[in-house]
């Protein structure tokens, strides 16, 4: 009874090492890095595609003069589009337009912290699931992490400078009226809303393409320790 209770207690020990060994960085091409090498490399990647993204959207005109994430109006505006225009709210809706934009720019600055640390409190299983997930899983450990506290972020920056055009609260009014339809999407049944959304979505694509440029040249990317761990990955 002792010796069985020892040997179910031993095979319960060695089930919990290889559970944790399988959590660690031993990905067959990874067989030769270290795995504080292989920390280092993942936090190195996470960080850089932080600051690319934010540095290119989060600057005047990131949004609006890039056609992958700049805002257009949200649906039910974008309909109403003739008629704004013969009631001579044009320009009002090209301000609107313009807005947008500028407040997301304004806003995405504010994702960086919010970024960097939920690469800081990355978990074994975190790195884990980047290592061996597909080409987005670096951008899918930030949406994860980082989606709902960045909307919170976002909305009240993104409110104060679209309420500045006044075609929103008209817009908003009309949303308020409809928006228990069940036509509107949850996030389109404000100006502002919709816009966070928007931006957040903006984020999450340019930190994809930078994702996509490391896995695709990692020596391009200008560090010797994410070139050596996603260099190993390539191969």
């Amino acid at each position: 009874m002792q010796l069985t209770k020892k040997m179910n207690l031993t095979f319960g020990a060695t089930l919990t090492l290889a559970a944790s060994a399988a959590l660690a960085f031993s990905v067959a091409d990874l067989s030769n890095i270290s795995n504080a090498d292989a920390s280092s490399g993942l936090k190195a990647a996470l960080t850089k595609g932080a600051d690319v993204a934010v540095s290119k959207l989060g600057v005047e005109n990131g949004f609006l003069n890039n056609d992958k994430v700049k805002i257009g109006l949200p649906g039910v505006l974008q309909q109403a589009m003739p008629i704004l225009r013969m009631t001579g709210q044009g320009q009002k809706v090209d301000d609107l337009v313009v807005s947008m934009n500028h407040a997301a720019e304004t806003a995405v600055p504010l994702a960086k912290p919010l970024l960097l640390d939920a690469v800081k409190n990355m978990t074994v299983t975190d790195a884990k699931n980047i290592l061996t997930g597909g080409d987005t899983s670096v951008t899918d450990f930030f949406k994860a992490k980082t989606e709902a506290p960045l909307a919170v972020k976002f909305l009240p920056m993104v409110k104060q400078i679209t309420d500045r055009n006044g075609l929103s609260a008209q817009y908003n009014g009309l949303m308020a009226a409809v928006g228990n339809t069940g036509l509107v999407p949850q996030n389109a049944k404000t100006v502002e809303g919709y816009v966070t959304q928007r931006a957040t979505d903006g984020l999450f694509l340019m930190i994809g393409e930078e994702e996509k440029a490391i896995r695709q040249d990692p020596v391009g990317a200008g560090s010797a320790i994410i070139g050596k761990v996603f260099g190993a990955l390539k191969q």
